[in-house]
């Protein structure tokens, strides 16, 4: 088995001490290693944020794309060459605000690849704005006398539009997630990992303290089936004094990719030889 050390990058993470991304990175390694996956057959991807510094810390392949659009990235590089173990990750921000469209889409196709939401319920970057996920009444910069919106369900959302594995960890237990994160990863299809990364810095809230007081695991309840979809949509809406982490569903269907004609034959799309095309029986389909 590989060891977590052969994926930590030349960059040492610039994130504010005691920033829950960094036990997510250490998550991440960890599945990877336990995996025995190489390096060069990794791929991380990921859009703006702090969260999304995460690729130049962790040893592999790497791209920093732009705001909300790591997952159209990581899906076109996925398709390019479905050899390549994939994985997006992001902020709340980036992933459920302005990346929430593609992020509603990548769910539908189960495109066999993982994201990973550095979930910390602010806007880190720009200094501490209410995000898709901060919860109603909280005062943050941009809500000064408490937000009036309601927040974002990110398991319940990634539930209803198709993904086939939906877990939720939490950043205080870096063994619990690296376990989560190497379901994702072993998973054929789309895999979301919602992850519990308290910014120490801006979200005075939701503290390390204030998460390990209510998440409870999923799989200590012996009669949770995570096959079970009406269960799992009723768990994702359970938030309060006690709240889940977890495996919350898992289904197996047929990826985009098995779908998909190009790639029917297995062969990554770009390892297969260029042929010329007959542009004359082409056009024929046409007029």
């Amino acid at each position: 088995m590989a060891q977590v050390k052969e994926y930590i990058g030349k960059i040492k993470p610039d994130w504010c001490p005691g920033c829950g991304d960094f036990g997510v990175l250490n998550s991440l390694q960890r599945a990877l290693a336990e995996l025995d996956i190489a390096p060069h057959n990794v791929l991380v991807v990921s859009g703006i944020g702090c969260s999304s510094n995460l690729p130049g810390f962790i040893h592999s392949y790497g791209f920093h794309g732009l705001h909300g659009r790591s997952l159209p990235v990581a899906s076109g590089a996925k398709l390019g060459n479905h050899a390549l173990t994939v994985i997006a990750t992001g902020g709340d921000g980036d992933g459920y605000g302005i990346g929430v469209g593609h992020f509603v889409h990548t769910c539908r196709r189960n495109i066999d690849m993982t994201y990973i939401v550095m979930d910390n319920q602010i806007y880190g970057l720009t200094t501490g704005q209410a995000s898709p996920t901060t919860e109603k009444d909280v005062r943050t910069k941009s809500t000064p006398e408490g937000t009036i919106e309601l927040a974002l369900n990110p398991v319940a959302l990634a539930l209803s539009c198709g993904a086939t594995y939906v877990a939720r960890g939490f950043s205080g237990d870096n063994l619990h997630l690296a376990q989560l994160m190497k379901g994702a990863i072993e998973h054929k299809g789309f895999a979301l990992v919602d992850v519990f990364s308290p910014c120490v810095t801006y979200n005075k809230r939701n503290t390390y303290p204030w998460f390990r007081e209510r998440v409870y695991k999923l799989e200590d309840d012996q009669q949770y089936d995570p096959a079970d979809f009406r269960l799992a949509m009723e768990k994702a809406f359970e938030w309060g004094a006690r709240i889940p982490i977890g495996l919350f569903y898992k289904v197996e269907r047929p990826t985009y990719e098995d779908e998909e004609p190009a790639l029917r034959s297995g062969i990554p799309l770009a390892k297969q030889p260029l042929e010329r095309a007959d542009l004359a029986a082409l056009m024929e389909d046409f007029i």
